[in-house]
């Protein structure tokens, strides 16, 4: 290997690398299947949240569709809806994954028009709607932290494919020559020994 000086130095800390990159592969192994198994379970949460959030919204629709056609245009009585201020965030991690916490504070759900000019239909829809932006809220919140999951999952992945695809064999080929190195230079000085060591014997048999 180019540039490798096969020093014992040089092995020992060949060695002590290529135990911290096996360490650091089953670290990184160990956080990616905690983040497979959040990201599963919360992959399930949202198609359950999601087929309940299109059913809401699907009522909610059906309702104001009942109230236009009594009612006519219903954009009025929308507009005497305060704007909802019902969102707070935190967040949480995993693994070293930080996941946003949205959580919603429902609105008290009585209307905010007069009962003089509209209908059950009305007051229907309006609940509905209700129910269905909280859902939707909560649908939103699990698919951000599924994105971030499976994110977090192939950078993970990437970087443990990077220690066992490279790092590690290339630190296990670079201990295999070191040591080869190291080896044939023990036989080439034994040899040299064993050779002086045999004119030595000679040369005394001479005299």
């Amino acid at each position: 290997m180019a540039g490798i000086v096969p020093t014992k130095s040089n092995l020992m800390a060949a060695q002590k690398s290529l135990k911290l990159a096996k360490l650091g592969y089953e670290l990184m192994d160990r956080k990616k299947n905690i983040l497979i198994k959040e990201l599963l379970s919360l992959a399930a949460d949202a198609k359950t949240i999601r087929a309940d959030t299109d059913k809401a919204f699907s009522e909610a629709y059906e309702s104001l569709r009942h109230a236009e056609m009594t009612l006519g245009r219903c954009g009025t009585f929308a507009m005497s809806v305060p704007i909802d201020d019902g969102l707070s965030l935190s967040a949480h991690s995993v693994m070293g994954v930080e996941l946003p916490d949205i959580r919603y504070k429902e609105q008290k759900s009585y209307p905010y028009f007069g009962f003089d000019c509209t209908n059950a239909y009305l007051d229907e829809a309006y609940r509905s709607f209700n129910k269905a932006k909280a859902l939707a809220v909560k649908l939103a919140a699990v698919e951000n932290n599924v994105c971030r999951l499976a994110d977090a999952v192939k950078k993970t992945q990437k970087r443990a494919n990077a220690l066992s695809n490279v790092q590690i064999p290339t630190l296990t080929a670079r201990i295999k020559f070191i040591t080869e190195a190291l080896d044939e230079k023990e036989r080439e000085d034994f040899s040299r020994l064993k050779l002086l060591k045999s004119i030595e014997e000679k040369a005394s048999e001479k005299e």
